[in-house]
């Protein structure tokens, strides 16, 4: 751009000098009509194609990185935002966002089309496949750097193996069932601090490293699922078994509550004492029935002193 406004700038300078007016031409107006417009309108458009070729607009959350003639200007790295430059600057931009790669087991869900997951062999030597999602960004004092050594496939070239790299070296350490249970979260860790060594000194900053999915094999899934189960089964008997002996106390107490009330009344109903009360507890008791609207005959023995006839001692 900077060099088509300084071409019609010039091409503006010949048609100036090639297009002369003479006072004794005809139409004198007309031509000094002419050739102002073209001055002027040449001026114009050629100042505009130099300033806006001294211009250069980075986007937010980017930064520019300034090539001049195939040379990486590695300290001259723009900020977003409207930037006065080299006219002849190439002008590449990288972000600086949080960027996420995922590597999945889902077809649509990674990077990559198709399983991505990242298979690989366990401390007891099983395969397992995992689910990874990286977070990162780029460093901007080095983004120039990062172009100029590694270019903008830099998570492709970079990251990816990184990440694969450090959860192979990673889980090579554990069992499986260690991974998929208890120890997650320190594997994830354990990678987290592996890649972000691996990644030092490149350019490229590690935020997490967040480990989404285990896949064991068939029948390592269903042991642990099975051990699963009879742990909670082994639970709900111990609160079975504790209700029970609970509930053993319980009749126990009330066990001896009874027989304590029983020897009480069993008191009670010896002597004179106890026989005055049941004459009265045997008359209330005709009283009722006397009382009841049934046509009912009632036959009690008594002795003289209206006491039944029972056995007390």
């Amino acid at each position: 751009m900077f060099i088509f406004g300084i071409l019609i700038i010039v091409v503006m300078f010949i048609f100036r000098s090639a297009y002369k007016v003479k006072p004794e031409d005809m139409r004198i107006e007309d031509k000094l009509k002419v050739r102002t417009f073209v001055t002027l309108g040449a001026s114009v458009l050629g100042g505009i194609m130099i300033i806006g070729s001294l211009l250069r607009i980075v986007p937010a959350g980017s930064v520019g990185v300034q090539v001049l003639f195939g040379k990486v200007l590695t300290k001259s790295t723009l900020s977003e935002g409207l930037n006065i430059v080299n006219p002849f600057i190439t002008l590449e931009i990288m972000t600086v966002r949080t960027q996420a790669y995922t590597m999945s087991i889902a077809t649509e869900e990674g990077q990559r089309y198709g399983d991505d997951a990242i298979t690989s062999l366990t401390k007891d030597g099983l395969e397992i496949a995992m689910d990874l999602t990286v977070w990162f960004h780029l460093d901007s004092p080095e983004a120039a750097i990062v172009f100029q050594k590694i270019g903008k496939d830099y998570v492709a070239k970079i990251v990816r193996p990184a990440a694969r790299t450090a959860i192979r070296n990673t889980t090579v350490k554990y069992n499986a069932v260690e991974i998929y249970s208890e120890k997650r979260e320190e594997v994830q860790t354990e990678i987290n601090k592996q890649l972000e060594q691996d990644l030092d000194g490149r350019g490229i900053v590690l935020e997490k490293v967040l480990l989404r999915n285990i896949k064991l094999p068939a029948k390592v899934k269903n042991a642990i699922e099975a051990k699963l189960e009879a742990e909670q089964d082994a639970q709900k008997m111990e609160f079975v078994l504790l209700k029970e002996i609970k509930e053993a106390d319980r009749k126990k107490i009330e066990a001896g509550g009874i027989a304590a009330a029983q020897r009480i009344i069993a008191q009670s109903l010896i002597g004179e004492r106890g026989r005055a009360y049941l004459s009265w507890k045997y008359l209330e008791n005709l009283k009722n029935l006397y009382q009841s609207p049934n046509n009912t005959i009632v036959i009690a023995p008594y002795d003289k002193s209206f006491i039944p006839l029972l056995q007390i001692k």
